[in-house]
């Protein structure tokens, strides 16, 4: 067992509990239809005794009760009669959609059904609607249920009035198309014993949206009775691509939770509300008024680590019940847990708010001073290199004076954003090691990009990347390729900005728009003082930076688990954690991690930025001289090795901290942001502040980069060909200007982002510039590596693989991995046949392919290609 240290005292899930209006019927209704439909909760149907309870018969209802906001009132709530529905019923599943509240099966006094109808709620006509649904294949009562997207999933529960008869059946029905198509289909049983009363609940599992069903009760045809705690994950994702029948068990509940009700918390978390423990099951005629009722708390299950953790108390607990969520934020949004029954034959009309209780961090005085000193370290860098730029070659190209282990950290620093700083080791923590080749594969690809591409950026004395476009082709293809990358480029500057906010604003007091003024404004001042001497120095301080930050934080966990690095591996192992490879080569496998996906898409991910991409071309141009550029190339591939073990390390680490602490979890927190958590939560002051500069470090050297390349792109592609009358010094100023100006933009766009709800718009924005990524690196292959491409066949290659690229998108299940390879292939590919079959004009390739490399570059009209 892993024994774990508190670095910080221990912080616990809480919950806060608020009395809503009660359900207008004051007895209260056991098993009713719940739901969402908007801002409505529905509450229809259900069952209860009368007053005196042990002296009545259970009776059925069929009234619907509509919870609605109250006009002009924030934060208040009314109920509404909805009329009543076609016959009484209780006992059945009930699941909220987008498309309104499923209702399946239930029963009454005397039939279970198989009838299923949809709910919904028309909050402009004040009016409930109810449409029918095909009916279930069997009669169901006592089941549950649960949607991931708009397809609806039920645990079949019993046929018939007895759970001796319950059977471990799923059903599903997706409710996309239209209405004539939906029908149900059987799913695989899960390989527990059937049971009533479960609880079903969608989560994601770090790779997937899975369904959980959890505990419940059967009865065996002695009449045996038991009270059940295994928990079973369902994964369509596994099931579809040929995993097995999508099924595994995962950890028991703590106790049985028969009859409960639960929710999605967070992103990868499961909150449990009540349920009976069973301790007192088969009492109740004897103890009867006495009864205590159910136990009153909240358990918490966490999908990723596989793990349970008390999550509180409860005002009260209801069973037979459905809690409902109104909205996906754990703190701000509520959670809905009207009437049910709280001890036998006894209803309640209470209903209840419950909420997440956000937690205090912890960023003090010690973790600021230790930020404010870096964050001043990097301005002072910025103010001394500033004296040493007289031109542009000093300030796009350093003078070429930079070292070549600097140009190479640099480029290192480039490529490793806080995006990547947060993202690999959240990866690892949610998933394994199966990305881990993606990065290994610029080993592959450097000695393609040293012995290839770099000769020819070389030999042109290339200030842009893209001059070699307009000696390969013509100046319009440079234009198109360099306009692309600075669009790209103030994009890519704002994300990262933004996101990197995001994750500060949860560690320290700054906000989201603090961090990024912060952020930004520094990166503007020390790169438009410095240049590009100043960006590469700052990148190497802090690429150190970053890595110290991370190696403490693993240091730090691997010290307080049992058995240290040892105890961390072996842990990891049992989990699976270390897994490395997916051994597929089906038919499906294009929509998988497998190995040939990883190293396909790891091959043209890494060709991509290393052949095209102006930031890094501009380090190779920082060096003396092409030895020296190797060198730094060179320095960048060794280094991506020692630190993706660190950070794919990290990620382990945490998996296994928390998979010992669970508690420690704050629902709160995005799966991506476990490492923020981990920061905000558990390291001892002055480290926090050394790794949120990590944070700031990683923030800045992509920011810079953009910043400084963007100058330059501009400047000598758009600026220098059309008025090279102009003064050196003049240049200069309009560099320093625009690295202002692509500054702010992107400062400004970011501040956008965290002022406006406007994800989706920035989502669709990137999803059109990253497009061209591969189209541009496919422009340098033709150029390369073929002697007929010509400008008009490139052009054509350049935005039908980009066009091929959104169809894979938009019309494919092709995994991510993939998309730069098909970019690149398909603007190659359809570029060579565009200028076999399209006219081209004369132009000298001399100098400007692999075939004709040792040639000296001609004038552009003095030969056609051959």
């Amino acid at each position: 067992m892993l024994l774990v240290t508190a670095l910080r005292p221990a912080v616990a899930i809480e919950l806060a509990s608020e009395a809503l209006p009660p359900l207008p019927d004051p007895v209260g209704v056991a098993g009713p239809f719940v739901g969402v439909h908007g801002e409505a909760v529905i509450v229809a149907g259900g069952a209860n005794f009368a007053a005196p309870v042990w002296e009545s018969e259970k009776a059925w209802h069929d009234a619907v009760w509509v919870l609605v906001p109250t006009d002009g009132e924030s934060g208040k709530r009314h109920w509404l009669a909805a009329g009543t529905l076609s016959r009484p019923a209780g006992y059945g599943v009930s699941v909220s959609t987008s498309k309104g509240v499923v209702c399946v099966g239930g029963n009454d006094a005397t039939t279970t059904f198989a009838d299923a109808f949809l709910l919904t709620w028309d909050a402009s006509r004040q009016q409930l609607q109810q449409q029918p649904l095909p009916p279930l294949p069997m009669p169901s009562a006592y089941g549950c249920g649960a949607a991931i997207g708009d397809t609806v999933y039920v645990a079949a529960g019993t046929p018939t009035a007895t759970l001796a008869d319950a059977e471990s059946r799923l059903w599903s029905i997706d409710l996309t198309g239209d209405a004539d198509t939906w029908a149900w289909r059987e799913e695989p049983p899960w390989p527990g014993p059937p049971r009533g009363f479960g609880i079903m609940v969608p989560q994601h599992n770090g790779l997937s949206e899975c369904l959980y069903l959890i505990s419940g009760r059967r009865e065996t045809a002695t009449g045996e009775v038991q009270l059940l705690r295994d928990v079973y994950e369902f994964s369509p994702l596994r099931l579809a691509t040929g995993q097995g029948d999508g099924w595994r068990q995962r950890a028991e509940a703590p106790r049985c939770l028969m009859a409960g009700t639960g929710v999605p918390l967070g992103q990868s978390h499961v909150l449990i509300l009540g349920g009976d423990d069973g301790s007192l099951f088969g009492q109740a005629d004897v103890l009867r008024d006495t009864h205590p009722g159910f136990p009153a708390e909240a358990w918490a299950y966490h999908a990723i680590t596989d793990t349970w953790t008390p999550a509180g108390a409860l005002p009260a607990a209801p069973v037979t019940t459905t809690a409902v969520r109104l909205g996906p934020d754990p703190v701000a949004d509520p959670i809905i847990l009207p009437t049910g029954e709280v001890r036998p034959r006894v209803r309640t009309d209470a209903v209840w708010s419950v909420r997440l209780k956000p937690q205090e961090g912890r960023f003090g005085i010690v973790d600021a001073t230790v930020l404010s000193l870096y964050l001043l370290a990097m301005l002072a860098v910025g103010g001394f290199f500033a004296f040493r730029n007289e031109s542009t070659d000093d300030f796009f190209r350093g003078g070429q004076r930079v070292p070549w282990f600097v140009a190479g950290l640099s480029i290192f620093a480039t490529m490793l954003s806080s995006i990547t700083f947060m993202a690999i080791p959240a990866k690892a923590y949610a998933t394994d090691w199966v990305y881990f080749p993606v990065n290994m594969m610029v080993l592959v690809v450097t000695p393609l990009v040293v012995g290839m591409f770099l000769p020819f950026f070389r030999k042109i004395d290339a200030t842009s990347a893209y001059e070699y476009l307009e000696k390969r082709f013509n100046r319009s293809v440079r234009l198109f390729a360099s306009g692309s990358f600075v669009l790209f480029q103030v994009g890519r500057m704002a994300v990262v900005l933004y996101l990197s906010a995001l994750a500060l604003a949860v560690i320290t007091p700054l906000s989201e728009e603090q961090s990024i003024l912060l952020m930004g404004v520094l990166s503007i001042l020390y790169c438009t003082l410095g240049g590009l001497e100043a960006v590469v120095w700052t990148d190497t301080v802090q690429s150190l930076v970053l890595l110290g930050g991370a190696m403490a934080s693993l240091a730090l966990i691997v010290i307080e688990i049992d058995g240290g690095l040892v105890g961390v591996a072996e842990a990891a192992m049992r989990q699976q954690k270390l897994h490395l490879i997916d051994v597929d080569f089906s038919a499906a496998s294009f929509t998988t991690t497998a190995v040939w996906v990883v190293v396909l898409g790891g091959l043209a991910q890494a060709l991509v930025p290393y052949s095209s991409d102006m930031a890094v071309v501009q380090r190779y141009m920082a060096v003396s001289d092409i030895s020296r550029a190797r060198r730094a190339i060179w320095t960048n591939a060794i280094a991506v090795v020692p630190a993706s073990l660190l950070f794919f390390g990290v990620g382990t680490a945490l998996f296994v901290f928390y998979a010992a602490y669970p508690e420690r979890l704050d629902p709160a927190f995005k799966t991506d942001a476990v490492f923020p958590l981990f920061i905000a939560r558990e390291l001892p002051a002055g480290l926090a502040g050394l790794v949120v500069a990590g944070i700031f470090a990683a923030a800045q050297s992509t920011i810079s980069t953009s910043m400084n390349s963007m100058s330059t792109a501009v400047v000598t592609d758009f600026v220098r060909p059309f008025v090279g009358s102009w003064q050196e010094r003049a240049f200069l100023r309009l560099g320093r200007l625009l690295t202002v100006v692509f500054g702010v933009a992107g400062v400004w766009l970011a501040m956008l982002f965290a002022s406006a709800d406007i994800k989706s718009l920035w989502d669709q924005f990137m999803t059109i510039l990253g497009l061209l990524g591969g189209s541009m690196c496919g422009l340098f292959c033709l150029g390369i590596f073929t002697k007929r491409a010509h400008a008009s066949g490139a052009m054509a290659g350049a935005i039908s693989g980009a066009a091929v690229l959104w169809a894979v998108q938009r019309f494919t299940e092709t995994h991510l991995l993939l998309y730069a390879a098909v970019g690149v292939g398909a603007s190659f590919a359809t570029g060579y046949l565009a200028s076999l079959m399209l006219p081209g004009g004369r132009r000298s390739i001399q100098g400007l392919t692999i075939y004709t490399i040792g040639d000296a570059i001609t004038a552009d009209s003095s030969e056609a290609p051959t």
